[in-house]
C-alpha cells in the first residue's frame, strides 16, 4: 500500500508543523520529503501547505487532504484487522481514550479479562480530558473514547452511557468517611485538593459553587487524579471525583468514596463512544462490546 506511506508523510507533516522534523521522523531527507510534498501537490491541483521561515502550516484544502488522509490510513488498519481476524489472529490494538477516573480499576480490570479471551490483543491508552479525547477520535488517533459529561457533536456516536454521581475522596478516618451521602456544604468546611478546570468533575463543582455561592478551602488543584489521592492521603484532605473511579478494596490506599447528595450535584453521563459513520476495525468493536456491557449491568445494579 504504498500511497498510504504518502498520506501518512503529510499526516506527520501536518502534526509537527515542519518538513524538517517529519523527515527526521520518517528517515528521509527534508529535501526527499519536499520533493514528495510537491508531487502531491502538483497532483492535486493546490497547495497542501503554506511555507513559513519557522515551519509550514496547512492551508485550508490541506486540512481536508489531511483528514482524507488520516480516514483512509483508519480503513486500511481496519482491513489489515480483519484480514489478521480471517486468519484467526485476532491482534490489535485497539486505540483508546479514557478519562483520568476510569484508569486505575474500572477499565484495566476490562482489559485484563479481554485479554485473558484475546492474547494478541494489545492496547493503546491515553489518559486525557474530554475535549482533547474527542479531538483525538475526529483526528483518527483513537478508536473509542470513555469520557465523562463529553460536548455532544453530530459527529459523535453515542455506544453506550451510565449515569455518575460525583463522590468526596477522603481518608479512612476522615470525619465524613462512613456517611452514605454527604452535603456540599459539609465538604467546604474541610482542606480540598482539586482536580483542575480540564476535568469533567471540577466543572460541575465550578458551576455548583458559582450558583450557591459556596467557596472551597483550596489548598492544591491538580490535572493528576494519583497526586490528588496523594494529597487527600498525605494531608486529610479531600478531593472530588466520579464514582465509577472512587478508592475500593485493594486499590483504595485507605482512602474512600463518599457520595455527594444529589440534591447539589445532580448525576452526569459517563460515555463511550466513537465516530459516526466509522467502520471500527475488528479489535476495538469486540472491546466496545465489552465495555458496554460492563455500563449496561453497572446502570442496571
Amino acid at each position: 500500500m504504498r500511497h498510504l506511506r504518502l498520506l501518512s508523510h503529510v499526516v506527520e507533516v501536518a502534526r509537527t508543523g515542519s518538513i524538517r522534523k517529519a523527515a527526521e521522523q520518517l528517515n528521509l531527507t527534508p529535501s526527499a520529503m519536499n520533493r514528495r510534498i510537491q508531487d502531491l501537490e502538483a497532483e492535486v491541483g493546490t497547495p497542501l501547505f503554506e511555507r513559513r521561515p519557522r515551519g509550514v502550516k496547512l492551508t485550508t484544502a490541506g486540512e481536508m487532504f489531511v483528514r482524507y488522509a488520516q480516514s483512509q490510513m483508519a480503513d486500511a488498519e481496519r482491513m489489515k484487522s480483519q484480514v489478521e481476524d480471517l486468519r484467526g489472529l485476532r491482534r490489535g490494538p485497539v486505540l483508546m481514550a479514557c478519562s483520568q477516573a476510569l484508569a486505575l480499576d474500572f477499565l484495566a480490570s476490562r482489559i485484563a479479562g479481554f485479554q485473558k479471551q484475546h492474547p494478541r490483543v494489545t492496547f493503546d491508552l491515553k489518559t486525557i480530558d474530554h475535549e482533547r479525547a474527542l479531538a483525538a477520535l475526529a483526528a483518527y488517533e483513537v478508536d473509542l473514547a470513555l469520557i465523562f459529561r463529553p460536548s455532544m457533536r453530530p459527529t459523535l456516536r453515542v455506544i453506550a452511557s451510565v449515569p455518575q454521581r460525583l463522590v468526596a475522596v477522603v481518608r479512612a478516618d476522615h470525619p465524613l468517611a462512613g456517611k452514605k451521602s454527604v452535603r456540599l456544604s459539609e465538604c467546604a468546611a474541610y482542606p480540598a485538593v482539586l482536580p483542575d478546570r480540564s476535568l469533567g468533575g471540577r466543572q460541575i463543582l465550578d458551576e455548583v459553587s458559582a450558583r450557591r455561592d459556596l467557596r472551597f478551602n483550596v489548598m492544591a488543584e491538580s490535572n493528576s487524579f494519583e497526586m490528588l489521592r496523594g494529597l487527600v492521603y498525605r494531608c486529610n484532605a479531600i478531593s472530588f471525583q466520579i464514582e465509577i473511579g472512587a478508592p475500593s478494596g485493594d486499590l483504595g490506599m485507605s482512602l474512600v468514596g463518599c457520595p455527594i447528595d444529589t440534591r447539589d450535584v445532580p448525576t452526569a453521563e459517563l460515555v463511550l463512544c466513537q465516530l459516526r459513520g466509522r467502520v471500527l476495525p475488528i479489535a476495538a468493536a469486540a472491546f466496545s462490546e465489552t465495555l458496554s456491557k460492563s455500563l449496561h449491568d453497572i446502570k442496571a445494579s
